[in-house]
This record gives structure tokens, C-alpha cells and sequence, in this order.
């Protein structure tokens, strides 16, 4: 048994290889054989090096990266936890940067990527606060030799940042944040808890979440939605367009039944937005500051 599963894949990667041999995945592009084929596969990693302006390399990306919107006109290679291992191919990569293998799925896909030798560059940086995230962009600017740009975008961030933390004292209340992510099925909503990048953001911006779960994400049927009863509502960009005008929000199942929807306090944000800091994380914060203090109307 053990002799005919690795009978299997020396055959599917010989075959892999014949493929790329006979040109099977060729792109039509500019690049010339010996220049470098960058492929992200990190959200975070690819609004960086576009902030950084080092993107000129990327051929190819992971479907979360949407950001800035100029990416979207690059080939995709699947989700991140969805590779397709015949798209990276066609990409012919000479390099995949990614932000850790446990991020990278299906398992014998990131195997198979090993097994051809394809070179793969993770930066040792995590960014978990602004400190780390500046690290992080420092770290990156100096490996793409855009040291100055990686300090301008540090000095934007604390610039940005300082207003909101600013901001955020002079407000009285603070309102409750209940952020709902696109995952809704059967009346259950998918919601951002407390750990994570988003609950962060909703704290600098002066807003409290309404969920409490210490757990990233997690499910929330639609009487509990109500019993939480958010002040604010934020909803993901991706999905949710599917629902067409905001009255039409406001009166999905749960959430018809909560101040936010009463007082037409539900907005939408991209998720991109809420998942990961990086150089706009300042100027984030500052517009969810808008929203969750946007006065009520009629008060």
C-alpha cells in the first residue's frame, strides 16, 4: 500500500514537471526567463509590498488579496486554504511568499510545492499590534531595499493613529459593535469576537464588541443576535451585496430586531479591512470612528 501511494505521487509530480517542461502552463506575459515570478499568498503581505511600491515582481495572487484594487487584475491561484496547485504552476513562480505554512492549505498541495523545490520566503515578523506591524513593514522594506518608503509609512500609521487614540477620549459612550461576517446559513450568523485584529480596532475607535467571546470567530443564531442587541452593526462587504438596498439588511431574520437596524445604524466595511493591520490600519480606525459615532437620527 505504502509502495503504491508513493508510486502515485512520483508519478503525479513527474507529470507536473513534464507539463512545465513542455510549456503546457505558459503565460502570456512580459517577463523574461530569468527575471524573479513573485506569487503572495497573504493579504497582509501583498497590501504591504504594494504600499511599499516593490510589487512590479507579483505575478499572481491568493483570492483574499484584494487589496489595493489594482491586484484584482492578477491571476489567482486559489484561496489560501484552497490552493490550486495547476494555477500556482501557470504562475511559474521563483518564489511564494506566504504568512506561514499552517495559513496554507489543502495539505497535499503545500506537500507537492515542497516536493518541486519551489523556493518560499515568510518574513519573521507577526504582527499582532502597530509596534509589531511597523516591524513587520520594515522588515519587508528592507528585503525589497524600500527602507525610506517602509519609514514614511511607519511615520503615516503613528500620525493617523495618534489622531484616533486622541479622538477617542472625547467621546462619552461607547458603543456597542456587533460585526457580522459573511457566513450566514439557515438564520446563523458568522461574528467577529474579541480576538483578533478587528475588536482591536473597534477599542482605538472608541467602541466596545458586543460579543465578548474571547474566540475569533463564531456562530450566533439569530435570537442571540437579538439578545445582544448591538448599537452598531458592521457587515462585510463580500456576501452581503447579494442582499441589494440596506432595508433589506435591516430586516434579515435576528437582526431586524436590534437598535442598530432600529435606528438605521448598520454599515457595510471590507472584511480586508478588519482582518489584519497594516499601512491603512490608522486611517481604518478613523472611519470606523465615524460610523460608531455617527449621531442617531432624531436625537
Amino acid at each position: 500500500m505504502k509502495m503504491n501511494k508513493m508510486k502515485n505521487r512520483v508519478l503525479i509530480l513527474g507529470s507536473l514537471l513534464l507539463l512545465l517542461a513542455c510549456g503546457r502552463f505558459e503565460n502570456k506575459d512580459t517577463k523574461q526567463e530569468n527575471e524573479e515570478r513573485i506569487v503572495l499568498i497573504s493579504k497582509q503581505y501583498c497590501e504591504i509590498i504594494h504600499a511599499l511600491g516593490a510589487q512590479n515582481d507579483v505575478v499572481a495572487v491568493d483570492l483574499s488579496s484584494v487589496y489595493p484594487p489594482e491586484v484584482k487584475k492578477l491571476p489567482t491561484v486559489g484561496y489560501h486554504r484552497a490552493l490550486s496547485l495547476e494555477g500556482l504552476l501557470a504562475a511559474k513562480p521563483t518564489l511564494i511568499m506566504h504568512s506561514g505554512l499552517n495559513t496554507l492549505g489543502p495539505e497535499h498541495v503545500v506537500a507537492q510545492l515542497q516536493d518541486l523545490k519551489i523556493p518560499m520566503k515568510e518574513f519573521s515578523t507577526q504582527s499582532k499590534d502597530i509596534e509589531s506591524t511597523k516591524a513587520l513593514m520594515k522588515e519587508m522594506g528592507a528585503w525589497f531595499h524600500q527602507e525610506a518608503r517602509a519609514d514614511s509609512l511607519c511615520l503615516k500609521l503613528d500620525h493617523d493613529m495618534a489622531i484616533a487614540l486622541d479622538n477617542a477620549k472625547k467621546y462619552a459612550d461607547k458603543p456597542s459593535v456587533l460585526i457580522i461576517h459573511f457566513g450566514r446559513a439557515s438564520n446563523v450568523y458568522l461574528v467577529m469576537g474579541l480576538k483578533g485584529s478587528a475588536a482591536k480596532m473597534v477599542d482605538w475607535a472608541g467602541g466596545t464588541m458586543a460579543v465578548t467571546d474571547t474566540s475569533g470567530m463564531k456562530h450566533l443564531s439569530a435570537e442571540i443576535v437579538t439578545q445582544y442587541d448591538p448599537e452598531v452593526i458592521l457587515l462585510t462587504d463580500f456576501g452581503y451585496d447579494r442582499l441589494g438596498s440596506n432595508e433589506k439588511i435591516k430586516e434579515l431574520p435576528g437582526v431586524s430586531g436590534t437598535r442598530a437596524a432600529r435606528n438605521n445604524r448598520i454599515y457595510r466595511v471590507n472584511e480586508c479591512d478588519l482582518v489584519y493591520f497594516g499601512p491603512r490600519t490608522g486611517e481604518i480606525t478613523l472611519e470606523l470612528q465615524k460610523l460608531i459615532h455617527q449621531p442617531v437620527e432624531g436625537q
